[in-house]
């Protein structure tokens, strides 16, 4: 079982930073992958950025982010960050840690990140 738990989200204007954290505890060992999704009311969960533990380095990110937010973790991959540089509106939403572990997954209880004009 593994426990997540986010902060760091808030209200800030377009152009604006955020950085986002993600604590994970209990069997932190068994997690493969953690990442970050995006929910905004009357559209699916979207897959923001994501790394992979195999070598911790390789990173996804969705199109729409590129070149302005940046996943990092940390060595024990006890924190999970999001640093979301040039904010825009269009990105508002909840954001969710997620983990992958094994052949199931854990989420966070998300934090909102809102973007104003």
């Amino acid at each position: 079982q593994v426990q997540l738990v986010e902060s760091g989200g808030g209200l800030v204007q377009a152009g604006g930073s955020l950085r986002l954290s993600c604590a994970a505890s209990g069997d932190t060992i068994g997690i493969s992958g953690m990442g970050w999704y995006r929910q905004t009311p009357g559209l699916e969960r979207e897959l923001v950025a994501s790394i992979v533990k195999t070598n911790g380095r390789d990173t996804y990110y969705t199109e729409s982010v590129k070149g302005r937010f940046t996943i990092s973790r940390d060595n024990a991959w006890n924190m999970l960050y999001l640093q979301m540089d040039r904010l825009l509106p269009e990105d508002t939403g909840v954001y969710y840690c997620n983990a992958a572990y094994y052949t199931t997954e854990f989420w966070g209880q998300g934090t909102q990140v809102t973007v104003s004009k």
